[in-house]
Order: structure tokens, then C-alpha cells, then sequence
């Protein structure tokens, strides 16, 4: 249920079949089992103990030192406007202890996402062609912030 409640409310900037096929991907239970059970990562759900208000995903990234990546972050729309967003970062951004910059990949359409993160702390530091998977096709912003010592 979990997996059809997110796939039914994202919002599909890059074409309802596109996007489906991605958003499946991240979270079939496979994948969540995969997040969840990773060495170095974390995995949070906001719920009120009723409903599920968002989901969030982060792990050090292998290819830079120091550096944590936000794989996923993403508030019902239920719940939007109401700081879970916020809250599942402010969370995220203290399980990384070693980590001095939290980067995350934004895609280029989704300006909603960048200006959220934007007023998160977040900065653009690269763009790059292929997001989401190989050969997508898919353009994204990278976007970086600076954590506390």
C-alpha cells in the first residue's frame, strides 16, 4: 500500500509512464528492504501513528569523502506545509556525524523541490544530463549544503 500510495501522488513532470516506472523502482519492497538494511544509511518514516507523513533516505557517498547524499526525501501531500519535510532533513542531516556536506540530486523540473531545498541551506553546485538511472535522458540540478562541525 505504501508503494501504490507514493506512486499515485507523485507528481509526474517527465510523463506519467517515466515517472511510474522510476518511482517503482525506489520503493518496491525490495528496495526499501535494500535502504533499510544498508551499512551506513538511514532510513526514516514520519508517521503520526496512524498515517504516514513522509519517507526520507540518506547514506555516506562512496564517491566523496566526507559527503552524505540524500537519495530520497519525500511528504505526502497530505501532509505538505506542515514541516515534515523540514523535520525528515533536520533528522537526516545529524546521522552522519563524519559527514561535512549533504548533496542531493534534483530533477531539473522540479522547482519546487530545488526551492525547497534552497531555503534548507542548499546550493547549486552542478548540473548533470542523465538522472534517475542510465540513460534516462532525465536532467538534474546537484545541490550541496554545508553541515555543522
Amino acid at each position: 500500500m505504501l508503494v501504490e500510495t507514493f506512486h499515485a501522488t507523485y507528481d509526474p513532470f517527465y510523463g506519467v509512464e517515466r515517472v511510474s516506472r522510476m518511482v517503482d523502482g525506489w520503493n518496491s519492497p525490495s528496495a526499501i528492504r535494500a535502504r533499510i538494511g544498508k551499512k551506513g544509511g538511514e532510513y526514516l518514516v514520519a508517521d503520526s501513528g496512524r498515517d504516514i507523513g513522509g519517507i526520507g533516505y540518506a547514506a555516506m557517498y562512496p564517491k566523496m569523502a566526507k559527503t552524505a547524499m540524500l537519495h530520497q526525501l519525500y511528504v505526502m501531500p497530505s501532509a505538505q506545509g506542515e514541516g515534515v519535510g523540514r523535520d525528515i532533513f533536520a533528522e537526516l542531516e545529524t546521522c552522519f556525524p563524519d559527514a561535512e556536506i549533504m548533496r542531493v540530486e534534483v530533477a531539473l523540473p522540479n522547482v519546487r523541490a530545488q526551492s525547497f531545498y534552497q531555503r534548507l541551506g542548499f546550493v547549486e553546485v552542478d548540473r548533470m544530463e542523465e538522472w534517475g538511472a542510465p540513460n534516462s535522458g532525465l536532467p538534474a540540478v546537484i545541490l550541496e549544503k554545508k553541515l555543522p562541525a
